[in-house]
């Protein structure tokens, strides 16, 4: 728990006052009953009209500042919880922000989600009301004790009886507890998962006609929720019939022994209405009490899944970088002896022994079947993941001594599956140079024959795009990604696949755009077509993570017997796809 110091830190003041202000609700809670207990035994018995106002006006006062008290406490109690799992969720996210990819698959995204949220929220609830009550419930416990004391020791032994009792009763409750909000908590991660999955992929779902399939998946998963929040909720329930029932035994035992002292004249009728007041401030603080570990108990649940992502050790960072302060100068890339595989040494490879070398300013086609590793392979370059086993090398350079930052921000990147954010197009593209002119925008537009489609809009560069790119087509969405990656003016750039939803004719003016626009930049383009790649300086046809040719066009349709399969079938295929037209 010393980890969450520095979040308190910043906001002492309001953590400090809020207990100490609500302390005057206490004081008030204590003095009343007395002061109730003076009128009754003076003001009424001797029916003194006089003193009864006096003792109301410093009732009425006592309530006023209880009231200020209370105000003051609950506001800096909220400001104090309100501002620390702020300041923990901000760190929490930057946490998840440098996850390797590996890490984030470890959590899942939903996962990752519930714990920013309702995890934060849960600590945030307890951090509210341990502020409001950590004083207050203590305060009025031992005051109330104290006051039932001085008023009647006799009678004040009844309660000594029921705090054990109560104590004993809480602790079995707050251990059957935790385990089951654990389980809700996970039971939540899993419900948040499949919401995710089923509102990102809406459009498959709807195409394929399984609505009615998913509806089935997330009322399996809500009901395994609803069903583990009422097993967790049992024991909430359970908490207030057991407190209430020492509430009414233990009062009903106060009016019956302290109703027989009063009979026999060693005790004023207004200290018994006020003892029992005060009989029932002590069992309303252990009450309170219970509450707050309940919902520490929930929040532990929580701050121990915070912890898990905090504590996360993150298998991809630049900490033992060589060279932090080189930047990529040419951009030239070299695979020496690569393996790789997701599951680290231990899982099968998915690539084997790569060799090949990529110089700056020339285009490096890689081609394969579907799972050749492909993309795998690409991804090493920018650290997306780290080899298995030799190295890769930019600038002679191994990748691993960079500083991450200025490896990844010389590398541009079009992922096989593009992505496109909530806002304009102006803020998309300007991912790839936040400081871009409207001119170098559009250049870099014009360059990935995304201006045409854009100016067509009505708001031009300012048109929203929604939520992933949900209302332009595949083919603008791989220009716009392509002209964001162009923007960025990159010494390594790398299309993962990304003009396969784009015509032959647009792809080839994309492609001589290069010539110009990045005429010194290592380029390496991953393709399905060859006719994507076969004007390569270099192509390098991939089987099952190894590398089963290497050559320009010509010298892989003579060499290669893979190669030649793919090229022949897609010629073929082109010319039926002719025939029919």
């Amino acid at each position: 728990m010393k980890r969450y110091g520095k979040y308190i830190k910043p906001y002492k003041s309001a953590f400090i006052m809020g207990p100490i202000l609500m302390l005057t609700e206490v004081l008030g809670e204590i003095m009343l009953p007395k002061l109730m207990s003076m009128i009754i035994n003076y003001g009424v018995a001797e029916k003194d009209i006089g003193y009864i106002l006096k003792i109301g006006l410093i009732m009425a006062l006592v309530t006023v500042v209880m009231a200020a008290g209370g105000i003051g406490g609950a506001y800096f109690s909220a400001k104090a919880s309100i501002c620390m799992t702020s300041d923990l969720r901000q760190d929490l996210f930057g946490k998840v922000q440098d996850f390797s990819f590996k890490n984030i698959d470890d959590f899942s995204t939903g996962s990752l989600v519930t714990r920013l949220t309702n995890d934060i929220q849960q600590v945030q609830n307890v951090v509210m009301m341990g502020l409001r009550l950590m004083l207050r419930a203590p305060g009025m416990l031992v005051g109330a004790l104290v006051m039932a004391f001085l008023m009647n020791g006799q009678l004040a032994v009844i309660i000594l009886i029921v705090i054990p009792l109560l104590a004993l009763s809480i602790g079995v409750i707050l251990k059957t507890a935790f385990p089951r909000f654990e389980i809700m908590q996970k039971k939540l991660d899993t419900l948040n998962s499949g919401i995710q999955e089923a509102l990102t992929n809406v459009r498959v779902i709807k195409s394929f006609v399984r609505e009615d399939y998913e509806n089935e998946k997330f009322q399996k998963k809500n009901k395994e929720l609803k069903d583990s929040s009422l097993n967790a909720m049992k024991i909430v329930i359970a908490t207030m019939p057991v407190m209430m029932l020492a509430m009414n035994i233990t009062t009903l035992a106060v009016v019956w022994f302290g109703g027989n002292i009063i009979i026999a004249g060693n005790m004023p009728v207004g200290d018994l209405t006020a003892f029992t007041t005060y009989i029932v401030q002590i069992l309303m603080s252990l009450m309170m009490l219970s509450i707050v570990f309940l919902q520490w108990s929930r929040a532990m649940a929580s701050i121990k899944r915070i912890n898990q992502v905090l504590d996360a050790e993150i298998d991809l960072t630049d900490q033992d970088a060589e060279k932090k302060d080189s930047e990529i100068e040419t951009g030239k890339v070299e695979f020496r002896n690569v393996s790789f595989s997701y599951g680290g040494k231990e899982g099968s490879m998915v690539l084997e022994n790569i060799n090949f070398t990529a110089e700056p300013g020339t285009v490096t086609g890689i081609i394969g079947a579907t799972g050749s590793g492909k993309s795998s392979l690409v991804q090493l370059i920018p650290r997306l993941y780290d080899v298995s086993a030799g190295e890769v090398l930019i600038d002679g350079i191994n990748v691993k001594d960079y500083s991450l930052r200025h490896l990844r921000d010389k590398v541009g990147m079009v992922l096989q599956k593009n992505t496109l954010f909530s806002g304009t197009i102006e803020e998309n593209l300007r991912w790839g140079n936040e400081n871009a002119s409207m001119e170098e925008i559009k250049e870099a537009a014009e360059s990935a024959q995304a201006d045409g489609f854009v100016t067509g809009f009505q708001n031009g560069y300012d048109t929203d795009i929604g939520q992933g790119g949900s209302n332009v087509s595949g083919g603008q969405k791989q220009r716009l990604c392509i002209a964001r990656a162009l923007l960025k003016n990159p010494k390594i750039l790398i299309l993962d696949d990304s003009t396969s939803a784009v015509d032959t004719a647009t792809e080839a003016k994309i492609r001589q755009s290069f010539d110009t626009a990045l005429k010194e930049t290592t380029k390496i383009i991953i393709a399905q077509r060859i006719n994507s790649v076969e004007h390569a300086d270099q192509i390098i046809v991939l089987d099952n993570g190894k590398i089963i040719g290497k050559g320009t066009h010509n010298q892989l349709i003579e060499s290669c017997e893979a190669y030649q399969e793919i090229y022949y079938s897609q010629k073929d295929r082109e010319k039926e796809e002719e025939a029919r037209a």
